[in-house]
């Protein structure tokens, strides 16, 4: 005769990736006092890549919640508390008996529920002019203004910059800024986000509040991932001086080539053949030639990086962008390369990417012409030192020079333009770099 027997387990937020660091909340698909098989999705986790299914590390019941929609949690830190069961199937449904106790707990004031910190007046809060770079207790105009590394913290998850910060309304002692404080601006939508810096001359000019009119009509709500790139990308151009360059390249020998072979390619690999991992293979070999490209700033230091992991900004049919990743291009060859970019490149269509297979980019192509663009001026993907744009390729006439003479002919032409951290990257390097990636694209082959 065998017993059951069970046990409290602490049920921790695994790790997700080399480099994630912590997670968020998004939803949870058993609620305490439900049962649930080894297996089973327990919670769903969002990270600055992608979203997670975290499943049951066996079967038993949900205990407690400890962090609840929307909140934060560090990697390792414990999320529920589980009754594990020696039982490999539990009914999912709870008895009457079960129910009942659910609603004396729910009713009872030490029960846990999750309720959305609201405050009747951070609405109007925000809506002043922009506060001043100094605080309101009459610090002197100029002196720094002081963050605890808990503000400072929860500025760099949230990619809020200094002068943001400086402009959020402190409610601490001697004006500092507080947690709450950080937390209220970001539920009001961080209206100060894309203000410019407020500058005083001797004559006392600042720049205006000029109350913009924003217009009427239907609101749209961004999701989770709009708003993530949306924050990526104004602490991209924040954080990197933007410069981009443009080169042309007659793609003409390419193109011819691949349509002669690509019937043969997939007949022989069983892969469709692409521009995507031409562009790929030719960026390999350029950053090959130009290392300091595959870079990244640390402070005062630059991390020239060993592995050649090619990110490639892929379009979702929700509109949004995500980034996977093809790791240690330059160890592949264009048979390799084809497979993994039609296998990532349907895993984000199918929104099954992985946080594995979107993370640890050190290059970035973002090819523009797929949408008929003829160029485009990309914003870095932090932290890398550029990013490259591929434009449409079109027929144009050009002048071909050869040794009897000048002749007019049908080319087909592509524009690319690299955008660089001036930090990192000079004019020189840059110039060079584009020009040899545009060069390898052209070799006949």
């Amino acid at each position: 005769m065998s017993t059951d027997t069970t046990n409290k387990i602490e049920f921790k937020l695994p790790k997700m990736g080399e480099s994630i660091t912590e997670g968020t909340i998004l939803n949870w698909l058993v609620q305490e006092g439900e049962s649930f098989n080894e297996g089973d999705t327990l919670v769903e986790v969002g990270t600055d890549k992608v979203d997670n299914e975290v499943p049951a590390p066996c079967s038993g019941k949900l205990l407690e919640i400890k962090f609840q929609a929307k909140e934060n949690v560090k990697i390792g830190e414990v999320i529920a508390v589980l009754e594990a069961s020696t039982e490999k199937q539990i009914q999912k449904k709870k008895s009457p008996s079960e129910k009942q106790s659910d609603s004396k707990t729910s009713s009872s004031p030490s029960a846990k529920t999750f309720q959305p910190k609201t405050s009747p007046s951070k609405n109007t809060k925000f809506s002043n002019e922009f506060t001043q770079l100094t605080n309101d207790q009459g610090r002197p105009k100029g002196e720094q203004r002081f963050f605890s590394p808990l503000v400072e913290k929860i500025a760099q998850e949230y990619h809020i910059s200094y002068e943001e910060l400086a402009r959020i309304p402190a409610t601490g002692n001697e004006g500092r800024l507080k947690k709450s404080d950080v937390f209220d601006y970001i539920d009001a939508g961080r209206p100060y986000q894309f203000s410019q810096t407020i500058i005083e001359k001797e004559v006392g000019f600042k720049v205006p509040d000029l109350k913009l009119d924003k217009g009427k009509g239907k609101l749209v709500e961004m999701d989770r991932m709009r708003q993530m790139i949306a924050d990526h990308m104004v602490f991209s151009k924040h954080t990197s001086p933007h410069v981009t360059a443009y080169v042309e390249a007659d793609l003409t020998d390419l193109v011819n080539w691949r349509n002669a072979n690509k019937a043969s390619f997939l007949e022989k690999t069983g892969q469709k053949l692409t521009f995507t991992p031409l562009f790929i293979q030719a960026v390999t070999k350029a950053i090959q030639d130009f290392p300091m490209i595959n870079s990244s700033l640390d402070g005062k230091n630059i991390i020239v990086k060993e592995a050649i992991n090619i990110g490639m900004a892929t379009a979702l049919p929700s509109g949004n962008l995500i980034v996977p990743v093809v790791k240690n291009a330059d160890q592949k060859n264009l048979e390799e390369l084809a497979e993994e970019v039609n296998a990532l490149a349907k895993k984000a269509r199918d929104n099954q990417l992985t946080s594995d297979e979107t993370k640890g980019s050190s290059f970035t192509i973002s090819n523009v012409g797929t949408f008929g663009s003829l160029m485009g001026t990309p914003i870095i993907n932090q932290p890398e030192a550029a990013i490259l744009a591929t434009g449409i390729i079109k027929k144009r006439a050009e002048v071909m020079e050869y040794k009897e003479g000048d002749k007019i002919e049908i080319r087909q032409m592509m524009y690319l333009s690299l955008s660089f951290d001036h930090r990192i990257v000079d004019g020189f390097l840059a110039g060079s770099f584009l020009r040899r990636i545009a060069d390898y694209l052209e070799e006949k082959r």
